[in-house]
């Protein structure tokens, strides 16, 4: 009797919190009404309250016994386990104010209160920062594990709605289920996961180029021993499989070690020279989450793949889903022969050969490297027999110039295309080029390029972590100027000079052109070979000059562009500007800034149409593509550029002074 005096009490307590004070003032104002001798108000405000006092007790005691009814009938089903004590923490509790209404000897012996005392308890008090929020919303487990006295528990439980659908009744019951000891277990497994890593030389071959015997077994052991002892210590298993490749085995618990040393190996092994002062460096390909080896050791592959498609001397991790990329502020040098170019010029060849329509497409706002490379494979589509199809936006493009002047030979009669023609016309045999882009978000039509099961890509951008996948045929080079060069390589030997349009030929150049910014930056001895090669076949410089031609109104903007320049970290210069800008003028303007002195880097955005546009240069230490790579851009070394939708320039402002913070941080 005395517990159920106790549970009534306690009842009473949580359905009139503070009740009585009502009723005292109420009766205060007919008091003071008597005072002023308002006999009649007074006499009503008395009657009144006394009539709201006894209908307000009649129907707590009625709530009261609805309550308690109610808790039996939702405990009912628990009778049997109750009898014998359910073997976990148990509680219910009112969501409404989060107090304990009733909780089973487990749960108090846990929490350490008395079973008479729960009652006026909020369930913070007992579990400090117990998450309640999936209660409300219905959810039937907490979405992550609860730490309590240096346990980790689960914590399961589900919403009890009376018939009544009274919000005073609205009561949850919860259970803690202890994993400490399972959890301990996955922690240690996940912690112990095998991570495989491929380690590359990436550059030994140059290394080794007219060098003596002795030179190159000193120079070998010096980069064996800093990659042994960077290795050592971890438990880990390092083997060396071929003379410039190791296969490094560790547990996934030391892989955050290594990423927050920055992967010191790579400054390590680049800080060893050969005696013709060329520093070595090191790719480091990881792979994780596989459900095997096999698989883990397939990322390491994809990863060193992108490692080196990226211009190497950096680590690129792989796990199941994304490319996580560190290091890689080397700028590329020219290390590959023309053995791949003779390769895939006979692969390419043969593919136009077999193909029953061949389309061209670059990227989006096409530029003059994008055109000119598209125009030496129509070179090669022609030799093969085929018409080719170059799909591009004609109202949209930043070679308007050189697509009219193409527009105007025999051979190119309805060689421009939309991309919806492209898709009416293409087939299961058809064939799709890609050139100057190797991102599938950039490409001039990204339906065009998902439909087609034959694709070949063009590119010297460094790579993407998005990059397509699918292509039969890849001819990726970092290391080049331009993909213009690329392909007057492929010219070579898959067309007689003679074949070349002197207008092709020009295209090609101005491509080049374009993008060494006439050939002062990302030059190799292939660049200038490639272009004597298209001087021969009729390349007029001073015809590609006049493809660059500003009119007035254009330079006045182009300075307008640089007079808005600031100058950050006394390097770089960021023009961020509130006018839509001429994609062209714009990256001419980036061009131009870097001609100031002691600027080696410059960003110039512009608001269009609803995103903003960033294009960026640099001649100095500064990897512009690592900049904009985190905005969603893409590029090279020396130029990079993005389009970031969405947003407005002041957002995109801070994220681009973050990116370059960050990277002069790493």
């Amino acid at each position: 009797m005395k517990g159920a005096d106790s549970v009534n009490k306690k009842l009473s307590r949580l359905l009139v919190p503070g009740m009585t004070l009502y009723f005292l003032v109420l009766v205060g104002f007919s008091v003071v009404a008597f005072f002023f001798d308002h006999y009649y108000l007074a006499g009503g405000e008395l009657v009144v309250t006394i009539g709201l006092f006894i209908y307000f007790k009649i129907n707590s005691s009625h709530r009261k016994n609805e309550i308690l009814k109610y808790l039996q009938s939702t405990t009912a089903s628990l009778d049997s386990a109750l009898q014998n004590e359910l073997p976990l923490p148990m509680a219910i509790i009112s969501i409404t104010n989060n107090e304990i209404v009733w909780a089973n000897t487990h749960f108090n012996n846990l929490t350490g209160i008395r079973a008479t005392s729960f009652f006026n308890q909020q369930i913070d008090a007992v579990l400090p920062q117990l998450p309640t929020k999936w209660l409300i919303e219905g959810k039937n487990e907490c979405p992550e594990d609860y730490v309590f006295q240096n346990r980790r528990y689960r914590i399961m439980g589900n919403q009890i709605h009376s018939e009544k659908d009274d919000p005073s009744m609205f009561l949850s019951s919860i259970y803690l289920i202890d994993q400490t000891e399972l959890l301990k277990t996955r922690d240690e497994y996940i912690r112990s996961r095998p991570i495989v890593s491929i380690i590359l030389i990436d550059n030994y071959d140059e290394l080794i180029n007219n060098v003596t015997d002795n030179d190159v077994s000193t120079m070998s052991a010096i980069i064996n021993n800093r990659i042994t002892a960077w290795a050592k210590g971890n438990g880990g298993l390092l083997r060396k499989i071929e003379r410039n490749r190791y296969l490094f085995l560790f547990e996934a618990k030391d892989l955050p070690h290594f990423i927050e040393e920055k992967f010191s190996i790579l400054d390590s092994v680049r800080s060893v020279t050969n005696s013709s002062g060329i520093p070595a460096t090191v790719s480091l390909g990881i792979g994780k989450d596989g459900v095997s080896f096999e698989e883990t050791y397939s990322f390491a592959l994809l990863a060193i793949e992108m490692a080196l498609s990226r211009g190497g001397d950096q680590a690129v991790l792989k796990d199941r889903y994304n490319f996580s990329f560190y290091g890689g502020h080397t700028k590329e040098t020219e290390r590959r022969t023309k053995i791949k170019s003779r390769v895939v010029a006979n692969s390419l060849s043969e593919l136009i050969l077999q193909s029953s329509h061949v389309f061209i497409m670059g990227h989006k706002m096409a530029d003059l490297d994008a055109v000119g490379a598209a125009a030496g494979v129509m070179c090669i589509c022609r030799k093969q027999g085929k018409q080719g199809k170059i799909v591009i936006n004609l109202q949209e493009n930043a070679a308007t110039s050189l697509i009219s002047q193409l527009r105007g030979l025999t051979e190119y009669e309805g060689a421009f295309i939309t991309d919806q023609d492209a898709l009416l016309m293409a087939d299961a045999k058809s064939l799709l080029i890609v050139v100057d882009t190797n991102r599938p978000d950039q490409v001039e039509s990204k339906a065009l390029l998902e439909s087609m099961s034959r694709v070949v890509v063009i590119d010297h951008h460094r790579r993407a972590a998005d990059y397509i996948e699918h292509a039969i045929l890849n001819f990726h080079e970092p290391y080049v100027s331009s993909a213009s060069e690329l392909v007057t390589e492929l010219l070579q030997y898959a067309v007689d000079p003679q074949n070349i349009l002197p207008l092709e030929a020009r295209a090609l150049l101005a491509g080049i052109v374009l993008d060494t910014k006439n050939f002062g930056v990302r030059t190799g001895s292939s660049t200038f070979e490639a272009a004597a090669f298209l001087r021969r076949t009729g390349a007029d410089p001073v015809e590609v000059k006049k493809l660059f031609q500003n009119d007035l109104e254009q330079t006045l903007s182009r300075y307008r562009i640089i007079q808005a320049a600031r100058l950050y970290r006394g390097e770089i210069a960021i023009a961020a500007l509130d006018f839509t800008a001429n994609r062209t003028i714009a990256a001419q303007a980036a061009d131009e800034l870097l001609t100031i002195s002691g600027i080696t880097t410059s960003f110039v955005l512009y608001p269009d149409a609803e995103r903003i546009i960033i294009s960026a240069r640099s001649i100095g230490d500064v990897n512009v593509q690592m900049v904009l790579e985190p905005l969603g851009g893409g590029g090279n070394a020396a130029t990079a550029g993005a389009q970031i939708p969405g947003k407005e320039m002041n957002t995109v402002l801070t994220e681009l002074v973050g990116s370059i913070d960050k990277y002069y941080e790493s």
